[in-house]
């Protein structure tokens, strides 16, 4: 359901809405709930930064920074990423670049913050992948001395390391490129993963690696290049760092127990979306559209919209000129004249219609006025409180205004409604 841009139209919606162009059509993601690597454009990438904003950043490496992570979150999908920003002067063939993210994309384990997609693009390279909200291994070892990690997640997150280096290895990925602490991250679970983008050559000659001299293994002082000998002695600097001459046995406590971390209840609290939740989870605003057509004005009956005493004169008869007016509009997508025209039907007094407060409140987020679009869905709700579209809307808006875990709220509850709305009219 819903409309779709075909490769030779052009799509009306603004750039920063555009879906990421998955590769051979494939699907989101590929059942293990991780997306399939996607080619993103700069545009989408510069959006989900705020235009590469420093306040984004969580780490920097290299002299004077050339390689730059950010934190991200992309509107086609509402996932919050990682996405590595490298110097203009690291991979200057464009097509060794893709193909090493390519290589490396195709990669998937719960041992290793994932890569999902890459951009090649005005002479940029970015890398995307999971994001892991609970830091480095480095910062709780170093960092935190007020809450020491426990020596039950230090063996753990060397278990865990391990289990990723041997995965990579199986699937040909042998070499890992500077393995140290920095590159060990916490997933929302606060289980030990290994980053993705270790797994990446940063070469100015496609050949030999720029790697950190703290962490160089000898055969690299005197060849250039890095061996899978040389991940093993690089895992056992790790080692070193977490054991400190000590062993003591893994636990089965919680990683997030051990970590120290409130777990977070939306991976344990997950609601299944219908397709039309889907479409809002995913900011798909064709879909969406199509949606709200589609859902028409059957829930003015429900809501009781009351009539004014305009009713009674002959200005209510113009006020529904203007209404048919605005559906026109709302449905050849003239957002603005549909914007124009609801808010004077609204505000004659003529009739409360929860339909035209939906379709304005979509109208003002494409548009990029996100607050106004967010009050209709709310006023939309309070006038339907049964009617999951007012819930839904919200969503879409708080997800455009970055409140995710708000945005998530709403979609549970949406879904809550929905699935009652739909069993009332099964036993009908």
């Amino acid at each position: 359901m819903g409309a779709r841009c075909s490769k030779l139209s052009v799509c009306w919606w603004p750039p920063h809405f555009k879906s990421p162009m998955l590769e051979n059509g494939a699907a989101d993601d590929d059942g293990s709930g991780v997306p399939v690597f996607a080619e993103y454009s700069l545009d989408e990438l510069r959006a989900a930064t705020d235009g590469f904003a420093p306040d984004r950043i969580v780490s920097e490496h290299g002299e004077k920074a050339p390689n730059v992570v950010y934190r991200g979150t992309l509107f086609s999908s509402g996932r919050t990423v990682a996405i590595k920003r490298f110097g203009r002067s690291a991979w200057p063939d464009s097509r060794q670049f893709l193909e090493e993210a390519r290589a490396v994309g195709q990669l998937r384990s719960g041992r290793l913050a994932n890569l999902i997609g890459c951009c090649c693009e005005s002479g940029e390279r970015l890398l995307v992948a999971e994001f892991m909200p609970h830091e480095t291994l480095a910062k709780h070892l170093f960092h935190w001395e007020t809450n020491p990690l426990s020596w039950a997640m230090r063996m753990r997150a060397a278990l865990y390391v391990a289990q990723a280096l041997e995965y990579c290895s199986s699937k040909g990925r042998a070499l890992y490129h500077d393995l140290h602490a920095y590159r060990v991250v916490f997933d929302v679970d606060g289980n030990p993963r290994l980053s993705c983008f270790g797994l990446m050559k940063n070469s100015r000659d496609g050949k030999s690696y720029s790697t950190n001299l703290a962490f160089t293994p000898p055969e690299y002082l005197k060849t250039g290049r890095v061996s899978p000998e040389s991940v093993v002695y690089s895992f056992g600097t790790i080692l070193l760092d977490l054991l400190s001459g000590k062993h003591i046995p893994p636990s089965h406590i919680p990683s997030h127990t051990l970590l120290g971390i409130q777990q977070d209840k939306r991976s344990s609290d997950k609601v299944r979306l219908s397709g039309i939740g889907k479409a809002f989870a995913r900011a798909d605003l064709n879909e969406v559209h199509e949606i709200l057509l589609d859902d028409g004005y059957n829930e003015d009956d429900m809501a009781n919209a009351e009539v004014s005493l305009q009713s009674w004169t002959g200005e209510l008869s113009e006020s529904f000129v203007v209404k048919r007016h605005a559906d026109n509009a709302f449905k050849s997508k003239d957002f603005a004249t549909a914007v124009e025209c609801y808010s004077r039907f609204l505000d004659s007094g003529a009739a409360v219609a929860p339909t035209m407060l939906a379709r304005r409140c979509f109208a003002y987020v494409v548009a990029g006025k996100l607050q106004e679009g967010l009050e209709d869905a709310k006023r939309a709700e309070d006038i339907a409180p049964g009617w999951p579209m007012g819930h839904y809307l919200q969503a879409l808006a708080l997800h455009s205004l970055g409140r995710e875990a708000e945005s998530n709220e709403a979609l549970k509850k949406g879904t809550v409604l929905e699935a009652e709305r739909n069993s009332r009219a099964t036993t009908v």
